[in-house]
């Protein structure tokens, strides 16, 4: 489960670096989304979405319910305890962190579709505009309106710009957080190893001791 998540997390990073950038690529992932919200994509994604968020609820579940039991025990803790606890942690932070980026590459698609809309509006504004321009025929309050209309969506295209960027940065800091968490589930891991050959010594201990 783990590896799927983090295989899940990694591809989901890729589809982030390949918005970020303007390649050949990027059009093909707009394209294969625009495919997937169209029809029963969108249920079959929120279905998808609504599981993980339920199971990482039940994740978190556990950990309360494990941390619960180590109070009332007044704190006798033991290596299996430790071992689920770590675990359902790690499950909870992936999945958290998966719905967190699935979430960004829905909104980095509508933005950077609804950039190339604008892209796509103010070029057949800067058109129009040309046209009169030549013409001049004294249509000079619609001249006006035109540049009116032509400045607010450059003040559009800026904004929706600056909110690419910031996603960027939003990615570029989740891609630290999955290297961190890489790093503490191999951490995680090899404690668990400790763990259970403390375990396996205690028991025969006990065995020894028994006989």
């Amino acid at each position: 489960m783990i590896q799927v998540l983090f295989s899940v997390i990694f591809a989901e990073m890729a589809l982030i670096v390949l918005f970020i950038f303007k390649t050949p690529l990027r059009k093909v992932v707009i394209m294969g989304l625009d495919r997937v919200k169209r029809g029963r994509g969108p249920i079959v994604v929120k279905t998808t979405g609504s599981t993980i968020f339920v199971v990482m609820l039940s994740t978190i579940y556990s950990v309360v319910s494990i941390r619960k039991r180590w109070i009332d025990e007044d704190g006798n803790v033991t290596p299996t305890d430790q071992i689920l606890m770590a675990q359902h942690l790690l499950l909870a932070s992936l999945m958290g962190f998966s719905l967190f980026l699935g979430l960004m590459i829905d909104r980095l698609h509508h933005y950077i579709r609804e950039l190339g809309m604008r892209r796509k509006s103010m070029e057949a504004v800067n058109k129009q505009n040309r046209g009169f321009e030549d013409g001049k025929n004294g249509a000079s309050d619609e001249m006006k309106s035109l540049e009116e209309e032509a400045s607010a969506l450059r003040l559009k295209i800026q904004k929706l710009e600056a909110t690419v960027e910031e996603k960027a940065k939003e990615a570029s800091d989740a891609k630290a957080n999955v290297i961190a968490l890489k790093k503490q589930s191999d951490h995680f891991f090899l404690e668990n190893g400790n763990l259970l050959e403390e375990n396996q010594n205690l028991r025969a201990q006990l065995r020894s001791l028994s006989k």
